[in-house]
């Protein structure tokens, strides 16, 4: 089975949205969707907005779409993929 790295970008509704929350509530939805490792980084934007960028270890066998699906729980504005590669090791 390969895995692929994928990062994800998710931008919350508002600007004074709870990160941390919202980090826990993709990280649950992304295991129960088949995620097998997960990080965060923050990534300011403009303005006080911030965006989550989700780094997921994922199956190679499983769709793509299903971890952007998974990103999308209450309180999230938009996602979409930005990176996707084959991971080694």
């Amino acid at each position: 089975m390969a895995i692929t790295a994928l990062k994800i970008k998710v931008l919350p509704e508002k600007p004074e949205t709870n990160l941390e929350e919202l980090k826990e509530g993709i990280e649950e939805s992304l295991i129960k969707a088949g995620a097998i490792k997960i990080s965060f980084e923050i990534e300011e934007i403009a303005f006080g907005l911030k965006a989550l960028i989700a780094i997921i270890a994922w199956s190679e066998n499983l769709d793509t779409e299903k971890a952007e699906e998974a990103c999308r729980i209450s309180g999230v504005s938009s996602c979409e993929i930005i990176d996707h590669r084959r991971a080694f090791g």
